[in-house]
């Protein structure tokens, strides 16, 4: 979903089912590089989420609060389960969390402590 895009009502029923359909996993980042080939301005990642899911890919809209500098080794939370999209030709294989800031910038979701690569957000 887009920062920009309408969220569903806060009411909206979701069974725990759904909630456990996501994998949602802790990762590092390994890589990151510029993205200009994107439409919007975006980091590609390359994220290790341990054994056995391994390095995934993603691009990040996360240019206002980030280099690809300062994205290198810090631990994200991702969708590991949604399916492969391409973005400028782009393998993006995981959906990076984030929320948006006031002004509508996307500011990662990452855990308070170093956790394992992989741990499933429960």
């Amino acid at each position: 979903m887009d920062a920009t895009e309408p969220a569903p009502a806060p009411d909206t029923p979701a069974s725990i089912e759904d909630f456990d359909r996501l994998q949602i996993r802790a990762g590092t980042v390994l890589r990151a590089e510029p993205f200009p080939e994107a439409r919007k301005p975006s980091i590609k990642l390359w994220v290790d989420f341990g054994e056995p899911i391994g390095m995934r890919q993603s691009s990040a809209q996360v240019t206002v609060h980030y280099t690809a500098e300062t994205l290198v080794g810090r631990q994200v939370m991702a969708v590991v389960n949604f399916p492969p999209r391409r973005i400028a030709g782009f393998r993006s294989e995981v959906l990076v969390l984030g929320v948006p800031d006031e002004q509508g910038a996307v500011v990662l979701l990452r855990p308070d402590l170093a956790v394992p690569n992989g741990a499933r957000m429960f």
